[in-house]
C-alpha cells in the first residue's frame, strides 16, 4: 500500500485525502468504506479529523476500461450556458451506465449533446453530473459542463443551498395541510437494495404540504421539500408515514390498483445560484401531459 504522512492537522481524512491524491471525496468514502484506507494500522470512518504525524495508507482502485458511447437521444433542455445544461429528465430513464444499463441513460444522451464540454469530475461513468434522480423519477437535474462549475454546485449540494421543490401522488388522504418529517436514513438491515428509517442514520428531513385531494380515489397530490438529499428520501419519508407513492414497488408493499409503473414523483424546480457568475437561477421542468389512473381522475404528471 502507498502512504500519506499528514503534516496539518483538522481536515476530515476524506477531504484531506481527495486533496492529497487529487479525487473525488466519494471515491475516498468508496475506499474507506472497502477498508482500502486506513489509518494508523486501522480503518476508520470518513468523518474522522487527521491529526499531523497520522501515517494513512492506502491502495488505489484499478482502473476499469469502460466505454461509455455518446447516444442522439432527445432531451428536453429547461437552461444551457458554457458552464451548465438543465434537463428535464424523462421518467424511465436511467441517469448514469450502471451494470445492466449501458446505454440509453442521460449521460448517453448528454455526452452526444455537449461532446467534451462536460465534467470529468464524475469520471467515465458520470461525466458532468453533480446530483441524480431515480430512475422513475422525472424533472430538473443539472449537468455541470466543466470541473470549476461541478465542485461549485456540489459545494451548493454540500450545504443545502440548492432548493429542490418535486410534486407527488401519494396513496392515501393525507391529513394536515402541511407537515415536516424528520427521520434519520440508513441502509435496511433486512433488505441491502432498500433504505430505511434507522435512529443510527443520517439526518433527513422532508416537508411538504397538499396541493389537492382526491377521497374518492384515495390519493393525495402533495409539492414536497427536501433539506438533506439522502438516497429514497422522499419514498422513504412518504412510505413511513402511512402515505407511499403510488407506482413505487420498493416501498409500498406491493399495492398498486392504479396499476401505474414507476413511482409518481416528479422533480418540479431548482432555485440555486450559478456556479459560476453566482446569480440566482429558478428553473422549472413542466410536468409533460395527463396520465389517466384507471379511473376517470386524470392526474397532470408522470407520463414518459
Amino acid at each position: 500500500m502507498n502512504e500519506i504522512i499528514v503534516e496539518e492537522a483538522g481536515k476530515r481524512i476524506d477531504m484531506y485525502v481527495a486533496e492529497k491524491l487529487e479525487i473525488s471525496r466519494v471515491t475516498v468514502q468508496r475506499l474507506i468504506e472497502d477498508k482500502k484506507i486506513i489509518l494508523n494500522g486501522k480503518s476508520i470512518k470518513p468523518s474522522y479529523k487527521v491529526k499531523e504525524g497520522d501515517i494513512i495508507k492506502y491502495e488505489m482502485e484499478e482502473p476499469k476500461e469502460i466505454n461509455v458511447k455518446p447516444e442522439d437521444i432527445p432531451l428536453e433542455v429547461l437552461y444551457e450556458d458554457s458552464d451548465i445544461i438543465v434537463i428535464n429528465k424523462p421518467k424511465g430513464m436511467v441517469v448514469h451506465p450502471a451494470n445492466g444499463n449501458w446505454e440509453g441513460t442521460l449521460v448517453n444522451a448528454i455526452m452526444a449533446r455537449c461532446k467534451d464540454s462536460l465534467s470529468g469530475i464524475g469520471g467515465k461513468i458520470r461525466p458532468g453530473i453533480v446530483h441524480r434522480l431515480d430512475k422513475d423519477t422525472s424533472g430538473a437535474i443539472i449537468v455541470a459542463k466543466n470541473d470549476k462549475a461541478h465542485i461549485a454546485l456540489s459545494n451548493q449540494l454540500k450545504n443545502h443551498e440548492i432548493e429542490k421543490t418535486y410534486i407527488a401522488l401519494v396513496r392515501g388522504i393525507v391529513k394536515p395541510n402541511e407537515a415536516t418529517i424528520d427521520m434519520p436514513i440508513a441502509r435496511s438491515k433486512t433488505d441491502r437494495k432498500k433504505m430505511a428509517v434507522d435512529k443510527d442514520g443520517k439526518k433527513a428531513v422532508t416537508h411538504f404540504k397538499v396541493l389537492e385531494r382526491y377521497p374518492e380515489h384515495n390519493c393525495t397530490l402533495l409539492e414536497v421539500k427536501i433539506e438533506t438529499g439522502r438516497t429514497h428520501q422522499i419514498r422513504v419519508h412518504l412510505s413511513e408515514i402511512g402515505h407511499p407513492l403510488i407506482g413505487d414497488e420498493i416501498y409500498s408493499s406491493g399495492k398498486n390498483e392504479w396499476g401505474i409503473k414507476g413511482q409518481c414523483l416528479h422533480a418540479k424546480s431548482l432555485k440555486f445560484k450559478h456556479p459560476i457568475t453566482g446569480k440566482e437561477m429558478y428553473v422549472e421542468a413542466p410536468l409533460r401531459e395527463n396520465r389517466d389512473l384507471g379511473t376517470d381522475l386524470k392526474i397532470p404528471m408522470f407520463i414518459k
